[in-house]
């Protein structure tokens, strides 16, 4: 097994279908960086959290609430992450993000963390593209954050279109690129 690079990656992973995907691109990005993820309430009901503590070895957060520390942890993730990504990011997601809406662990974690961001939207084709979305899609990349798709193709819903999350060896190739 190689040395890992010592760098952290705060994966961020939230509530829809393809948060299965999610799995596999922790497990690729665990081989050689730490990996901190956070899942949404919502994420949760699609892939548990000991599936992404099994793979990153690490205990998953969930929660704001959950701390033993004195110092919040997304307070200190956020000087200590060489890289967010979130993965998938859901429409639900982006509008916080673009507004700085922090109402969960991974919202609060993203309002407080400056570094680089990538995020990998996953949505109905429809949601991704209604113009509230386009707009917050537009915020974040004037801020300077990275998309990772969204893809075109067969989406779980069965529709067709724009919005599937790539997959998770282009995202991990993503990443990897701009961790140099």
């Amino acid at each position: 097994m190689s040395e890992k690079s010592g760098k952290l990656i705060v994966l961020g992973v939230t509530g829809g279908i393809a948060a299965y995907k999610a799995a596999d691109l922790c497990s690729k990005l665990a081989k050689l960086h730490e990996v901190q993820v956070i899942m949404t309430e919502n994420a949760c009901k699609f892939v548990t959290p000991l599936t992404f503590q099994t793979l990153s070895r690490r205990p998953v957060i969930t929660s704001l609430w959950e701390t033993a520390e004195w110092r919040p942890r997304h307070v200190e993730l956020a000087d200590e992450a060489n890289l967010f990504v979130c993965a998938p990011a859901t429409a639900n997601f982006l509008a916080k993000y673009a507004h700085g809406i922090a109402d969960d662990a991974l919202t609060t974690f993203a309002a407080t963390y400056h570094g680089i961001s990538v995020v990998a939207p996953a949505m109905n084709p429809k949601m991704w593209s209604q113009s509230a979305c386009m707009e917050n899609v537009n915020t974040l990349k004037l801020r300077g954050v990275q998309f990772a798709g969204p893809a075109s193709g067969h989406v779980a819903c069965g529709a067709d279109g724009t919005g599937r999350m790539l997959e998770a060896a282009e995202i991990f190739d993503l990443v990897e690129k701009l961790l140099v």
